[in-house]
């Protein structure tokens, strides 16, 4: 859909706002830029300066039996709060009456409201009391806007939409939409996720796919009229055309465009509401800046050596104990790199552990691919000033910690990345640097660990094996708690990124999205650079395009604290919710916590080549309770399962096999199916084989009966005539079953450490284990809704 904007008498528009010393537009200007944008209607409005007198014939002039009073301040943002909206009849006497009464009553009301939250009180009134604060807030109320009142359609609830811009730190523009009023804040908190209000990044998304994402929403259920007893309000056209403006007035005025004359920092209406089909906005603001940083999104030189160096120098290796750096050398011989291509810079000795020592960076024969500091901060300060002097590496990894996250350290951290952004302006680009405060990297096809973790107390599978995920992770310690709590978690690609003082968990994702051997990418993260959530996300849809699944776990929900000086939109759609709904949008599923993102982490890497088309679930149940939770976790607020339809051949083939084995008396052939206890190893196959040859199933969850005395669940000579690894164990033939079919199983092991070796034994043979069935029933109902978006995606 085409747009008719005018960019130029918009940008006049704030031109005009910052001559007059301002930020920030009034609600007529807003109104004034809305008329450049496209939108169908605006109320008639006057402005009525304070300290002067409208005439009666202007006021007589006015349109309508009414008029709506606004006052006007360039920091009263929320105008009702503070009694400063009212509707009059449109007399002379009532409308200078409400005129007078308003410019003092709204003077004395904010007053009270900020020296009772002084905390939210805008930077030109803190540290104000008293008659001293009334005087500055009547001193900056400008006087009244008279607006023309257009009565509503509807006043029903759940009638009326906010629509927003917003300029976010990592994400750039950000367009929200969903229930407005004035209890948008609660529709938002008491409504379901994705229900009140939904946003997406400006730049990954059109006015047509936003659409599709807001028709979700209970606000679009009431406007269009979907509700018991509601009529429609608006066309689809009407909120097409509205959002395709919003997102093209984004891109424009974004932090990101270098052409870009001002920027919108918040441009917010709320609300729109509808008289005779057309969309009014009722109240709106727009906050904007002249100048931004203009934050380069950027795929870095060098994260090929960084990730498969051919030559190592490690620094802080001690000759005498075990420290961290001759963990860090221990570990990287052992992972198999070639030692004769390491070097240690250590002035005590010829060789440590074999590796030769050099005294200085001037002494390398030649540029070495990486660089690996595990010394203090002050040394590693110093190092890599050397290191850019003499152009001694590709890359750097810096182990060293208290560069910036630890106070007193910033200003060393500002200096240092100072030093890296001038090494970048060369026309090699310098060294890139990871970290510092990470563990580094562990790199299967580069052949070497830089975690500083004993091998004792983290072991790890060395060599080849079948390896599909990379994961990129802010914390090093969840990083190593998931490889050593999870069998399957041996990624190809382990990095620790720290606090990203210069690569980012975004460039990660660029270059990871182009290996064909990564067909997984787990992301932990807790902040954010600036900007690089928008690179994260386009590095994403690059992901989904190339075939790849994206699972990220995002820590730190605390919602962002509501500022008098902010519009809704801020508390609505918070730091969390929109992150969760930009990289949602880009083509990753968001684990709603650390169990979740195991459990999709697992499912994502063993089910990656499998066919997943649909929703419909066969479940195989040992136990009454299994079958029962099975069903009872079917649906949740972002995903959901059906229990299929099984068809008559299914059921043919089930009732013979139960026959067979003399189960038909004991066992009803239905989905889910609870199997007796009775049966063995070879009959649960046979049974999730017969479900998955059914065209009208997608997936099948198989309790595997550890208790059961009929099936062998037991490590050898644990009990007669029973093992694991016998060629008819339920852990060696449902795995081979699982590699033998499109589709996917899973497998329930809902029991305690005894039944740990079956858990392993399972899972390495590439069936997926869940300890419980509610945890299996809802990990799989979410993957699969994603598998399914992702597939439209693509």
């Amino acid at each position: 859909m085409k747009i008719n904007i005018d960019y130029d008498r918009i940008t006049q528009i704030f031109s005009i706002a910052e001559s007059d010393g301002r930020k920030s537009l009034f609600e007529y200007e807003t109104y004034n830029l809305l008329d450049r944008s496209g939108a169908e209607s605006t109320p008639r409005t006057r402005f009525l300066k304070k300290n002067t007198r409208l005439s009666n014939e202007k006021i007589a002039a006015f349109p309508g039996k009414k008029v709506v009073l606004k006052i006007v301040s360039p920091f009263i943002v929320h105008k009702s709060d503070v009694r400063g909206v009212c509707i009059v009849d449109k007399k002379p006497g009532k409308v200078r009456s409400a005129w007078r009464r308003m410019m003092d009553t709204v003077c004395e009301t904010y007053s009270a409201r900020l020296e009772n939250n002084p905390d939210h009180a805008p930077a030109n009134y803190r540290n104000l009391t008293g008659k001293t604060l009334r005087k500055a807030v009547s001193d900056d109320m400008r006087g009244v806007l008279m607006c023309e009142y257009m009565p509503p359609d509807s006043t029903a609830f759940g009638n009326e939409l906010l629509v927003s811009l917003r300029r976010t730190r990592e994400f750039g523009m950000v367009i929200t939409a969903g229930l407005g009023g004035i209890d948008t804040e609660l529709y938002a908190e008491r409504f379901r996720k994705g229900q009140a209000v939904v946003s997406a990044a400006t730049a990954m998304i059109d006015g047509k796919a936003f659409l599709q994402l807001f028709c979700a929403t209970i606000a679009y259920r009431k406007l269009a009229g979907l509700t018991r007893g509601g009529r429609r309000l608006v066309s689809d056209s009407q909120l097409l055309e509205c959002f395709t403006s919003f997102i093209a007035m984004g891109n424009y005025y974004a932090p990101d465009n270098p052409d870009a004359p001002y920027v919108i920092e918040e441009l917010e209406i709320n609300p729109f509401t509808f008289s005779d089909y057309q969309m009014v906005p009722l109240d709106g603001l727009c906050r904007f800046t002249k100048t931004a940083s203009r934050a380069s999104t950027r795929i870095p030189m060098h994260i090929e050596q960084l990730l498969h160096p051919a030559s190592i120098v490690v620094v802080g290796v001690s000759a005498r104990k075990m420290n961290f750096g001759r963990i860090i050398l221990n570990n990287i011989i052992s992972n198999g790199f070639d030692r004769s291509a390491i070097r240690i810079l250590n002035n005590d000795g010829d060789s440590i552990d074999g590796v030769v020592c050099i005294s200085d960076i001037t002494m390398l024969e030649q540029k070495v691919d990486l660089i690996v500091l595990a010394v203090n901060a002050a040394r590693a300060a110093d190092l890599i000033d050397r290191i850019i002097e003499h152009d001694a590496a590709r890359s750097v990894i810096l182990i060293t910690g208290g560069l910036g996250e630890k106070r007193g350290s910033e200003k060393r951290a500002r200096q240092i990345k100072q030093k890296m952004a001038a090494a970048h302006s060369r026309p090699e680009g310098g060294p890139v640097f990871l970290g510092g405060n990470c563990l580094g990297i562990i790199s299967h096809p580069g052949r070497y660990d830089t975690f500083f973790i004993p091998e004792e107390k983290l072991p790890k599978r060395r060599g080849k094996c079948r390896r599909n995920v990379a994961m990129v992770s802010q914390s090093g310690a969840f990083a190593i708690a998931r490889i050593n709590r999870l069998s399957f978690a041996d990624p190809l690609y382990t990095i620790s990124v720290g606090n990203q003082m210069d690569l980012t968990i975004g460039d990660f994702i660029n270059y990871l999205t182009d290996l064909p051997e990564v067909e997984v990418i787990a992301i932990y993260a807790e902040g954010l650079t600036d900007m690089d959530g928008l690179h994260m996300c386009r590095g994403i849809r690059r992901a989904i395009q190339n075939k790849k699944e994206v699972i990220l776990y995002k820590a730190g929900r605390t919602p962002e604290g509501k500022l008098a000086t902010a519009g809704h939109t801020a508390s609505v759609a918070g730091d969390y919710m929109v992150c969760e709904s930009c990289v949602t949008q880009a083509g990753a599923v968001v684990a709603d916590n650390m169990a979740q993102f195991e459990g999709l982490l697992m499912l994502a890497s063993m089910l990656h080549g499998k066919k997943l088309t649909g929703s419909r679930l066969a479940a195989v149940s040992g136990a009454g309770f299994e079958a029962v939770g099975m069903a009872d976790y079917l649906k949740g607020d972002d995903y959901s399962l059906e229990m299929a339809s099984l068809g008559s051949d299914t059921i043919k083939k089930i009732e013979k096999i139960f026959t067979d084995n003399r189960l038909d008396s004991l066992v009803d052939v239905k989905n889910p199916i609870d199997i007796n206890p009775a049966a063995d190893d070879e009959l649960h196959t046979q049974v999730v084989e017969a479900l998955c040859s059914d065209p009208g199933v997608d997936s099948v969850i198989v309790g595997l009966d550890p208790f059961s005395p009929a099936v062998q669940t037991l490590p050898d000579k644990t009990r007669a005539n029973e093992s694991l690894s016998s060629p008819e164990s339920i852990a060696v033939l449902m795995p081979q079953l699982a590699r033998r079919t499109a589709k996917p199983v899973i497998g329930v092991i809902d029991a305690g450490r005894l039944y740990e070796p079956m858990v392993k034994t399972i899972e390495k043979g590439g069936l997926p284990i869940f300890r419980s069935c509610d945890a299996a029933v809802t990990t799989l109902a979410k993957y699969s809704r994603y598998r399914l978006r992702i597939a439209k995606l693509r």
